[in-house]
């Protein structure tokens, strides 16, 4: 199995809450892995609904349950008519783990999406598989096509008459096109969807932009207010040494004229003693 294909089975296990930050990493591992278009391709995969990631998850996690389904659906294909307990056995089932699984997320177990995951688990009985989709990996819910199309009629499928063999051909025709219409716009739905989160995260990381880059703006300026202040500060500290330098040059001036004075004191003070009262 390849890398993408390996994404694409740990992306569609993932939770349904995480699933386009889940497919944001995988896509950066593939790319950072060197399969760009891997990257590129994963990166369009919209997020099921949550109905079709149930699902997804009873293929992964009912495994068991999912093969007797596809075995049961099958033998019906095939006019064995006996299989139909045994299917709608296997498909309620399968709907009561998918009940579990929903629960178990964090999810609502509404009955709308129960039934959205029975009739998707019927269109993957009757075509007997996930396709166009790799097993366990919806893009979105299906709807299954008519009972003729998967072999269920009041005759074996090996002694219908021909004329009704045809029509149930045509009905299967006309079913599996709504089939793919209606597979079609659930995809475009998720798509949808999916560039609506895309376009929200977007927005939320163009105002955490605009919010660093104040920020950062604000930080500047602190800092060009600093630097002034600084250089303002460093300029007293100058012009005051400057001031100490001139002060202590007047006092050593000031005190060598002092010693001469003193100097001359002394003289004169000497001399009016020589010359007695």
């Amino acid at each position: 199995m390849s890398s993408y294909d390996d994404a694409v089975v740990e992306l569609h296990q993932a939770p349904h809450a995480s699933f386009v930050t889940e497919r944001k990493r995988l896509a950066a591992n593939l790319k950072a892995a060197g399969d760009k278009a891997g990257a590129t391709k994963l990166g369009k995969l919209p997020r099921p609904t949550i109905s079709a990631w149930a699902v997804n998850q009873l293929w992964w996690h009912a495994r068991d349950a999912f093969e007797s389904m596809l075995e049961s659906a099958e033998q019906l294909r095939e006019g064995k008519l006996t299989a139909s307990a045994a299917h709608r056995e296997s498909i309620a089932k399968l709907r009561a783990r998918a009940q579990a699984i929903l629960a178990e997320a964090g999810n609502a177990a509404a009955e709308p999406t129960l039934r959205r995951v029975t009739t998707t688990l019927a269109a993957i009985a009757a075509t007997g598989g996930f396709d166009p989709d790799p097993p366990g990996a919806l893009g979105g819910d299906r709807d299954p096509p008519g009972f003729e199309a998967i072999g269920i009629s009041a005759e074996p499928v090996e002694r219908a008459k021909p004329a009704a063999t045809a029509a149930a051909n045509d009905n299967a025709d006309d079913d599996e096109a709504r089939t793919a219409a209606a597979h079609k716009r659930a995809t475009a739905e998720a798509k949808r969807r999916d560039e609506a989160e895309q376009a929200a995260e977007r927005a939320q990381a163009a105002a955490e932009r605009r919010k660093a880059e104040a920020e950062e703006a604000k930080r500047v300026a602190e800092r060009h207010r600093t630097e002034a202040a600084l250089r303002t500060a460093v300029g007293e500290v100058e012009r005051r040494a400057r001031d100490a330098d001139r002060l202590r040059t007047a006092l050593t001036e000031a005190e060598d004229a002092i010693g001469k004075a003193q100097s001359v004191v002394t003289d004169l003070e000497a001399r009016l003693a020589e010359l007695g009262d």
